[in-house]
């Protein structure tokens, strides 16, 4: 539904600020107009224009449309800045105080409106439209180079009062929020898993939002992960698209890979001198969306000695009040992308309290990523990819 009305909000927008100005003729207009009606009618009713589609269709025209949904939307940005810029200067223009002209001797008469004047503001108008579409373009451009360079490394030591001595330095290194599916594949994959395993970790979390599609389709593009090679192992939660795309099937296939799966569980991390439990909760979503099992942080912590460390996996940064008051000193989750683009990126506080990047309640701590991939257009812009070292300390 908001995706609907955006893109119709949107379109009609581009039309009457950019496109106006910078087509001209009949036909051309016709064909903008055209293409603008079809993007807004495939954006808002994806689904069912997929279904109608014929078997292997569906990947280029979710790229084209998801492609052009984030050029539309820097194009918007664009246009909007350079209205906004106009209008303050139109504002201040207005309000400051205008020189007292000198009284002529006769007032002369207001002469009429020339062609010359009408040719200019045409040209004016067309100069600015021109530079918000290269402004777009090029924000575009830049948001989908960001989207696929290498997420940037970053470091975190976190403080678990708990966590063993002989533990002190353990290190987790975290992928969420992957989507492998129509534009992230096989190579992105090999790539993210090299940068990974260079960060030398003791242990792998993949914090769900793994897949955006079925284990046939996307199965070999996922089976890079069984190259991390970790002291402990990788584990794995599931998130919402992960539900979408099949749980259960992507669950198993995770484990075939040597990807230990915590559904609702915990699993101890170390030696019988030092350890910590791993805790993993399934998505706090997905499984009420489905009428499915889903995030049971009771079923988690089930048996386990409240005096031991723990850390938590969880893809939504959901709960983590709850999960800190209940013996969790660290929290792993990711799910926002911190936005992703402008201007949700300085939305995303709005929806969530804890949106990107490393928060404390009490002892606790959570930390939440701004994802290794990205959904929707293949862009990024203002919230960029990252690939996160958490160092456990004493």
């Amino acid at each position: 539904m908001l995706i609907g009305l955006g893109a119709v909000l949107g379109h009609l927008y581009l039309y009457r600020r950019l496109i106006r100005q910078l087509v001209h003729g009949r036909l051309p207009r016709l064909l903008a107009i055209v293409v603008l009606v079809l993007m807004t009618g495939v954006l808002g009713n994806r689904r069912t224009v997929v279904d109608l589609l014929p078997e292997g269709t569906e990947r280029p025209l979710t790229m084209v449309m998801y492609t052009w949904m984030g050029v539309a939307l820097c194009l918007v940005i664009a246009r909007v800045l350079v209205d906004v810029g106009r209008g303050l200067a139109a504002l201040f223009r207005r309000l400051r105080p205008a020189p007292q002209p000198v009284a002529p001797l006769q007032e002369p008469a207001a002469p009429p409106p020339s062609r010359v004047d009408e040719d200019r503001r045409r040209f004016l108008g067309q100069a600015v439209a021109g530079t918000a579409f290269v402004t777009g373009g090029g924000l575009a451009t830049f948001g989908s180079w960001r989207a696929f360079s290498p997420p940037l490394i970053t470091e975190v030591a976190v403080k678990i009062p708990k966590l063993p001595k002989a533990l002190d330095g353990l290190s987790i290194v975290q992928l969420t929020d992957i989507h492998v599916g129509h534009f992230i594949q096989r190579r992105y994959m090999d790539a993210l898993v090299q940068q990974a395993n260079a960060l030398r970790p003791d242990l792998f979390a993949i914090t769900g939002d793994l897949v955006d599609g079925d284990v046939a389709s996307l199965g070999g593009h996922v089976s890079a992960l069984a190259a991390l090679k970790s002291r402990y192992g990788s584990y794995f939660v599931t998130g919402n698209h992960d539900y979408y795309s099949g749980d259960e099937e992507w669950s198993a296939f995770l484990e075939s890979l040597g990807i230990s799966v915590l559904r609702n569980r915990h699993v101890p991390i170390g030696d019988k001198g030092a350890s910590f439990d791993l805790v993993g909760v399934d998505d706090w979503s997905g499984g009420r969306r489905r009428n499915k099992k889903g995030y049971d942080l009771d079923l988690a912590l089930a048996g386990r000695d409240s005096d031991r460390a723990a850390v938590l996996l969880a893809h939504q940064p959901a709960n983590f009040k709850v999960a800190a008051e209940r013996g969790v000193d660290l929290q792993v989750s990711g799910h926002t992308h911190g936005g992703q683009l402008v201007p949700m990126t300085m939305l995303i506080g709005l929806a969530w309290e804890h949106s990107a990047g490393l928060y404390a309640h009490g002892d606790a701590n959570i930390y939440v990523s701004r994802g290794c991939g990205f959904w929707g257009p293949p862009m990024r812009v203002g919230s960029p990819p990252e690939l996160v070292k958490l160092v456990l300390t004493a």
